[in-house]
């Protein structure tokens, strides 16, 4: 069997022929010229999302239908995986405005399982930008006036790996019991003294994992989309390419395999926890852990973005909106002048603390 063709995210008005968007405001895919909307063709039901046995995918013996081709060229710029519909051939990055054309290859990648849809509408977006701009310390006077100027930001979505597992842990370790004494010392006074009795402690401990996510690109800095969490993943919707009307779809640039391996340090970093709370005590010491894992399942999702790019004093800066909560992030720039009058009013509150202190 062949893979399925190159999904087109593009669809036309019956009207006029623009390409019709998906409106996070109807649900309906609309048309911005002449108003038409019409009916997705989704399935809402979070339970047709279908987990993916991990070694069948690293065996690459996953089904065809769960594999699809599209055209995608890497940015030369932040490394994006671009992805092109079937009649583009040069494009900016969506992350950093960088031109970039198409090549000649077709990708063959695990297609999405689910998605989060758009829940926040450009316009709210835009708001949420402003006050964003509005709470920033030291930002320069112009910044939220060049904020204004009305320019469209970019609906993207963005490519994350999710993974289930049961593991089972046997541990080996220290538990400590801090023990405190009071004694009088050669100065009359009564001292106390704290010191901690160590006994050997060692267990299992079990934890069923779900949904650990694990972003999979490298276009953005991980602390600006780690600063975008939580997701809620109640809202996860079988894909359906309807959902993409109108917005960018980045594929993802971290392989499955490195992908389990970040899931995986995450998974580790709390078995630790629960380690340590199975130990319990005062204090405790982890000398071992031997972890066994079993039915590793993965899914390959999109969460929803909007980004926008400016430019203020020679210099880029991204700021990201979640297009599910609101929340924004991002990079900003600093006006020395703000800083340095600052650090000025400071240096004269200081001298002036100093010179009525020595009266």
């Amino acid at each position: 069997m062949s893979a399925e063709p190159p999904l087109d995210h593009r669809f036309p008005c019956p009207n006029c022929g623009a390409d019709l968007r998906f409106s996070p405001q109807t649900g309906a895919l609309t048309c911005d010229f002449c108003g038409h909307e019409e009916a997705t063709s989704i399935i809402a039901a979070p339970d047709a999302i279908q987990e993916l046995d991990f070694a069948a995918a690293v065996a690459k013996r996953l089904p065809d239908a769960q594999m699809e081709e599209t055209r995608v060229s890497r940015c030369p710029n932040c490394g994006a995986e671009v992805e092109f519909d079937a009649d583009i051939h040069a494009t900016d990055c969506p992350f950093c405005a960088t031109p970039v054309v198409t090549d000649t290859g077709i990708h063959r990648h695990i297609k999405p399982a689910g998605l989060i849809r758009f829940r926040v509408a450009e316009d709210a977006a835009h708001s949420a930008l402003a006050d964003w701009l509005k709470g920033l310390w030291f930002a320069p006077n112009g910044l939220t006036r060049y904020a204004r100027k009305g320019r469209r930001m970019t609906g993207v979505y963005l490519p994350y790996w999710t993974f289930d597992a049961r593991t089972r842990s046997r541990y080996r370790g220290m538990r400590g019991r801090i023990h405190r004494t009071t004694r009088r010392g050669a100065d009359g006074k009564m001292h106390s003294d704290t010191t901690i009795r160590w006994s050997p402690a060692s267990g299992t401990v079990a934890r069923d994992f779900d949904d650990v996510l694990v972003l999979a690109s490298k276009s953005l800095p991980g602390a600006t989309v780690d600063a975008l969490e939580p997701w809620h993943m109640s809202d996860l919707v079988p894909y359906s390419p309807d959902f993409l009307a109108g917005f960018r779809a980045e594929g993802y640039g971290i392989p499955l395999e490195d992908g389990r391996e970040i899931a995986r340090a995450k998974m580790d970093a709390a078995i630790q926890r629960d380690v340590r709370m199975d130990i319990g005590g005062d204090r405790q010491r982890i000398d071992a852990i031997q972890t066994q894992v079993t039915d590793v399942t993965f899914k390959h999702i999109l969460l929803p973005l909007w980004l926008a790019a400016f430019t203020y004093g020679g210099k880029s800066y991204r700021v990201v909106v979640n297009a599910q909560t609101g929340r924004v992030t991002g990079e900003r720039p600093y006006s020395k002048w703000k800083i340095a009058f600052a650090v000025l009013v400071a240096l004269i509150v200081a001298g002036i603390g100093a010179y009525f202190g020595g009266r």
